[in-house]
């Protein structure tokens, strides 16, 4: 046999091992699915514990301790009460009420009609109009009062009590309480309340992006991943970036655009091709230049399905 038989079928061989190399780098031989090792626990927790029954849903606040409201339609009188009321709030709390034209948080209206329920005057009625859940918080985006009738007392009690209905809480069993059912005027605003707002405005006003849930498989080299994020936090977020990573190697960056409060962002990537052989972890992080309640649930590890 001549030389160059030798060297076209030494060509050939090359050329089938070649080939055979990159048909067993690419093919995807077998297929593992990937389950979130730990949903990882937010530790940014505010609950109202053995108070929870005082508001109507648990967690219950505007995203900011400065809240603007707006009167409108009363007269003098029931406008006068109302500003007392806010007034007296901001002083037993952190709370910060300032009146504004357009785009108020709480709209107060007043009609001279006066209902009659169960032979007892309705005094007003107030509450959140507008309210956003998330994994933290109830969050009030709007609320409203409306004043029916002039009160006699020395302090503006029944524009208190349906101040504190728009600020989401509900009626007090204790008769001595402003937030009692039946309004007089000896009722007092007491501790429990202000201590409860207190405590619910203590979080920033801040984002809080994490991982709803997570799955992936891998076919081979090639990566399916499915992704919900959402914004649990108390602002809107802004942009940010998320990287999967492979065995710690980045495999992936995307940009997330801005998340509302209390929505999320679902998404899925296909065919994300992957150098590692033997992958056996996942991670996927979120990288945000912005303040977060908690950032520690900005990452989320996926294991291999047993």
């Amino acid at each position: 046999m001549s030389w160059k038989f030798f060297t076209w079928l030494f060509t050939l061989l090359f050329i089938i091992f070649a080939v055979g190399g990159i048909f067993f780098y690419f093919l995807p031989f077998q297929t593992t699915e990937f389950i979130p090792k730990i949903m990882e626990n937010r530790n940014y927790n505010f609950s109202l514990s053995g108070d929870a029954d005082m508001q109507f849903y648990n967690n219950m606040r505007y995203p900011s301790k400065i809240i603007s409201y707006r009167v409108d339609g009363c007269n003098l009188k029931k406008a006068d009460d109302m500003k007392t009321a806010f007034d007296l709030l901001q002083n037993a709390t952190v709370l910060n009420f300032h009146p504004v034209i357009i785009d108020e948080d709480i709209s107060v209206t007043c009609d001279e009609r006066v209902k009659i329920e169960e032979n007892y005057f309705i005094a007003g009625e107030g509450g959140p109009t507008n309210i956003t859940k998330t994994n933290n918080f109830n969050v009030i985006t709007h609320g409203a009062i409306l004043l029916l009738k002039n009160s006699d007392c020395e302090r503006p009690n029944v524009a208190l009590h349906e101040l504190l209905h728009a600020l989401g809480f509900d009626h007090s069993k204790n008769p001595n309480n402003v937030m009692y059912n039946i309004s007089k005027c000896d009722q007092t605003l007491g501790d429990d309340i202000p201590n409860a707002i207190n405590m619910l405005y203590s979080a920033p006003s801040y984002a809080d992006l994490s991982f709803e849930n997570a799955s992936a498989t891998m076919g081979g080299r090639y990566l399916d991943l499915n992704i919900t994020i959402k914004n649990d936090g108390l602002q809107d977020s802004g942009k940010s970036k998320m990287t999967i990573y492979a065995n710690n190697e980045s495999v992936k960056e995307v940009d997330i655009d801005p998340i509302k409060i209390g929505e999320g962002l679902v998404m899925s990537f296909k065919n994300i091709f992957v150098t590692q052989f033997n992958v056996n972890n996942l991670r996927i992080s979120i990288d945000s230049n912005f303040y977060e309640l908690d950032k520690s649930n900005n990452e989320i590890n996926l294991e291999i399905k047993k």
